[in-house]
């Protein structure tokens, strides 16, 4: 970090620059301050020279809302940019991003500061990226962000600071009509190859991220240069010094077949399957980095607003005249060792590095006085036809088209060194916001000008203490003018946004625009926050139909604010069941009562120890609310949750004596049904003539039953299969239809002679409405014992059969139609919803089929990663939304198109100590309302 320049820009909307930051290829990022709410912004600004270049300015933005979009997890929200002043004519209008302060260091200086990361640290590391790489994939899109100079270590877990080429770019140039030209630090085979990049290069560039942060080096540099690229593209990496447990992993990153690299759900699930920020809890950083941070927290809070004047003085005055004490707040953090550059693998065309003073030499002054900064960068590389593909050999020098370059094998820090500081400095990592209120801005006295202490100043773009060594020049083969020159290699095209930027709010400037700094949790925000997903698309809107509190903006992908949220108490017992009743209460049941929720305000009405291990609340009638105990059926005032009615087992019954109600099987209107089983003694008979009586037996029966909760009246019970001990079958309604109702059996309460006489395959019973006579028991084709299993009111049955969804006519067992599912995974079960059928499936997709035809209509990722239990589903009231939840995270989707909206997470109590949630998801719909749940935690999100 270090002071601000005299044509530095001092205002960015509500924020006044402090100190420069750091300095990349396309940008210069400042520390800043809002002087009237004390918040600490860290503010990216274009250079002004790249700016300028159309292309450019559209890249940005696109990056800019890629970072938007990916807000949450390991991404923050941007910060609102407040009103900004009007642009002098004269001046070029700013183009910046603005997101809050977060402590943290650069991988590059973390790893100068205390060697290589420890294996947790690197599995945090590691699983953190790849969470933020899965979601961008999911959306079919490729990250180009990855490099040592855009992952930084916090506190809490990893930061990614760049979400797109221009922000990884090892260097940016701007070229005549209207080029440019961006050379990445981090090359995969495939680019050197002269191929397109796809997923799985994200996934090579972060095995060498973790492979340099697992030993200190990059593998492939060892060598002579000009082999550099054959290494990358041939040889297999160096990795006996990467921690044994991680080796196989980043080697699969680092395969040379892009179909033989693992996907980025994978690398996060297998590096820490609780997620980045479970694995994290309780601190991660050694204790040399976690200084290092807590240092730089501190000196940032020590920076003051500078003086108009401090701005003009010449840089050899203000260091002159500075006094030490006012240095002390950019101070270098104590162990930080410096590696100097390695003379092999310093570019030959690249100026040696400059030792800063305290005092600098002025540098000879041009003919035309210009600012160094501001000098335009070189010409970018000519085409190379040898590597040229045929579309851009006939493309205009003027398209605008941005290049990467493939002609450098160059890492990160080797680009054209931008001229020196004007002060020495020493570096500062990338912040976040802070946990305590800023001090109090106060009119600063006149005073000497900031003063920095004397250091070395290591540019970005030259290799600093503890960077990875950058490829040599002459790495890839060169063009005509050889290594360095107009012929340094071939640019490619990179992708421009396929729609443009989504208005800006009318109060800010034309070019000011919303990103973040990375923050928050791997994924997740901790104690009720939400997480949001890459979107789909581009022009993907926000799900939060509520005004917006100010000053965060509504963002696509992230999950509304909840409208409330609800903690059950950590002196109860955890809720063992939740219901809806009639969209007024949230009915929770735990081993010790059942309570109720206000849906309208989230806050607790009563609690009721009668209700202990009841099952589900219903609707009993307009006035009641229905909950089945172990002993007895209650009906409660939903007011006071004071008893009203009470039916015990044994007086309902009373012909069944010791009956165990089983779980409930199924309602519609005022009608339940439900298994129960009760023990008989069967005597023995009376033996022959001479013989010995035999011994009574106990023997199971079981029953279905249907009862009438509003009348409170049994309808009717029939005679069923005991189950599997102790005796009570487990029931199902799969559908109900105006003469029967379709019931299937859980395959885990079958008898082992039902099981083998079953032969594998599941079974459906029909039970008649009106006398529950067991009318017919059917097999559908190869569905087996466990498969997910539904049907509708027109008799349709919708079953899964091995890998595939098939339909049948439930009378007659005839195949209808069959959906095909993805490799090595089952479908769970579905959800009919008018016309379409929802599916689920174990590897995390979700879709629709039409009712009709199983024409597949939709099939989306929940970008969860590896294989699971099916996420079930949940339609909201209009039907518009389809909420899929599992055991990781809750995803909401159009339930016309598939369009991903949002995701959320919740790990629950931020307390390092506390306990880890491991509790699945559940969601319960009403009106424009989805309660999602997970272990204590309620939030009612709106939705469509």
């Amino acid at each position: 970090m270090e002071a601000l320049r005299q044509d530095d820009p001092r205002r960015f909307g509500r924020f006044t620059a402090l100190a420069r930051f750091d300095e990349g290829a396309s940008a210069v990022r400042y520390v800043a301050r809002d002087t009237a709410s004390g918040e600490v912004a860290l503010v990216t600004a274009a250079r002004p020279e790249l700016a300028a270049v159309p292309v450019f300015s559209r890249r940005f933005q696109a990056e800019a809302r890629t970072a938007e979009r990916l807000a949450g997890g390991w991404v923050a929200p941007p910060l609102d940019p407040g009103d900004t002043a009007e642009t002098p004519a004269d001046e070029a209008e700013l183009l910046w991003t603005a997101a809050g302060y977060v402590p943290a260091l650069p991988l590059a200086e973390a790893i100068g500061i205390a060697g290589p990361l420890p294996e947790r640290a690197l599995r945090i590391l590691g699983a953190g990226i790849a969470e933020i790489l899965s979601r961008v994939h999911a959306a079919g899109s490729v990250l180009q962000g990855l490099a040592p100079g855009t992952v930084l270590l916090a506190a809490d877990g990893p930061r990614l600071t760049a979400f797109g080429p221009l922000g990884a770019a090892a260097s940016a140039e701007a070229g005549p009509g209207g080029q440019l030209s961006v050379r990445l630090g981090y090359l995969t085979p495939e680019q050197i190859e002269g191929k397109e990049v796809s997923a799985a290069s994200d996934l090579f560039v972060l095995g060498l991220l973790l492979a340099y942060a697992a030993t200190g080096t990059t593998p492939f540099t060892e060598g002579p240069a000009e082999e550099a690229a054959r290494r990358i593209a041939e040889d297999e990496p160096e990795l006996d010094a990467v921690p044994e447990a991680l080796r196989e992993l980043i080697a699969n990153c680092l395969a040379k077949d892009p179909d033989l690299r693992p996907s980025a759900g994978t690398v996060a699930a297998e590096l820490a399957l609780e997620g980045a920020a479970g694995l994290a809890r309780g601190g991660w950083l050694p204790e040399p980095l976690a200084a290092a941070v807590a240092d730089q927290e501190a000196r940032v809070l020590a920076l003051e607003v500078p003086e108009e004047g401090d701005a003009a003085a010449e840089p050899g005055e203000a260091d002159a005249a500075a006094a030490p004490e006012d240095a002390r707040a950019l101070r270098e953090p104590e162990g930080a060792r410096k590696a100097p550059e390695p003379e092999d693998v310093r570019p030959s065309d690249a100026p040696r590095p400059v030792e800063a003073s305290a005092t600098p030499e002025p540098a000879q002054a041009p003919a035309t006085p210009e600012p160094e900064d501001a000098r335009p960068l070189p010409a970018p590389p000519v085409e190379a036809p040898a590597l040229q593909k045929p579309d851009d050999a006939a493309a205009p020098q003027s398209d605008g088209d941005i290049g990467e370059d493939r002609g450098t094998t160059r890492f990160l820090n080797t680009g054209p060194r931008p001229p020196q500081n004007d002060r020495p400095t020493t570096q500062l990592a990338l912040p976040h916001e802070l946990t305590a209120p800023a001090p109090p801005a106060h009119p600063a006295p006149p005073a000497a000008p900031l003063a920095l202490p004397a250091a070395p100043f290591a540019p970005q773009q030259g290799h600093t203490h503890g960077g990875p060594a950058p490829y040599p020049a002459a790495a890839l083969p060169a063009g005509p003018a050889g290594p360095g020159g107009p012929g340094q290699g071939p640019m490619v095209s990179l992708p421009l946004p396929p729609a443009p930027a989504p208005a800006p709010d009318p109060a800010a400037s034309r070019r000011t625009l919303l990103t973040i700094a990375a923050a928050a949790v791997g994924g997740l925000i901790v104690g009720g926050g939400s997480v949001a997903a890459l979107g789909s698309g581009d022009t993907a809107v926000a799900t939060d139909d509520k005004p917006a509190p100010k000053p965060r903006r509504t963002l696509p992908g992230q999950a509304p604010d909840p409208r409330w949220i609800y903690a059950h108490p950590a002196s109860e017992s955890a809720p063992l069941t939740t219901a809806l009743w009639q969209d007024k209460l949230l009915v929770v049941t735990s081993e010790s009562q059942a309570s109720a929720v206000d849906l309208r305000t989230g806050k607790r009405l009563w609690q009721r120890a009668d209700g202990a291990k009841g099952q589900a609340a219903l609707a009993a009638g307009a006035d009641l609310v229905f909950v089945a105990s172990p002993t007895e059926f209650l009906w409660l005032s939903p007011k006071s949750g004071k008893v009203v009615h009470r039916v015990r087992y044994t007086e309902a019954f009373d012909d069944l004596p010791g009956l165990t109600v089983g779980r409930l099987a199924g309602s519609s209107g005022p009608a339940i049904w439900f298994t129960g089983s009760h023990t008989v003694t069967e005597k023995a008979p009376k033996p022959k003539k001479g013989k010995k009586k035999g011994k009574d037996k106990k023997v199971v029966e079981a029953y279905f039953f249907a009862y009438d909760i509003v009348q409170r009246k049994e309808l009717w019970r029939t005679s069923v299969p005991a189950g599997r001990d102790p005796g009570t079958p487990a029931y199902r309604v799969v559908a109900e239809r105006s003469a029967d109702v379709l019931v299937r059996q859980d395959a885990v309460s079958l008898t082992a002679a039902e099981v083998k006489k079953a032969k594998g395959k599941g079974s459906v019973r029909s039970f008649d409405q009106k006398t529950g006579k067991l009318l017919w028991t059917k097999q559908y084709g190869a569905a087996s014992l466990e498969a997910a299993t539904t049907g509708d009111e027109d008799g349709t049955l919708y079953a899964a059969v091995g890998q595939d969804l098939q339909a049948f006519e439930a009378d007659t067992t005839k195949p209808l139609w069959r959906v095909e599912g993805s490799d090595d995974s089952r479908f769970g079960t579905p959800l009919i919803a008018g016309p379409l059928i929802h599916t689920t499936e174990r590897s995390r997709l979700v879709g629709a089929v039409e009712r009709e035809s199983g024409r597949l209509v939709w099939r989306r990722s929940t970008e969860v990663p590896g294989i699971g239990n099916a996420p079930s589903l949940t339609l909201s009231g209009s039907e518009k939304t389809l909420i899929a939840a599992d055991a990781i995270q809750v995803t909401a989707f159009s339930a016309a198109d598939g369009e991903r909206l949002w995701k959320f997470q919740d790990i629950g109590s931020a307390d390092p100590k506390g306990e880890t949630v491991r509790a699945s998801y559940r969601a319960l719909a009403f009106g424009e309302t989805v309660v999602v749940q997970r272990d204590r935690s309620f939030y009612a999100f709106p939705v469509a």
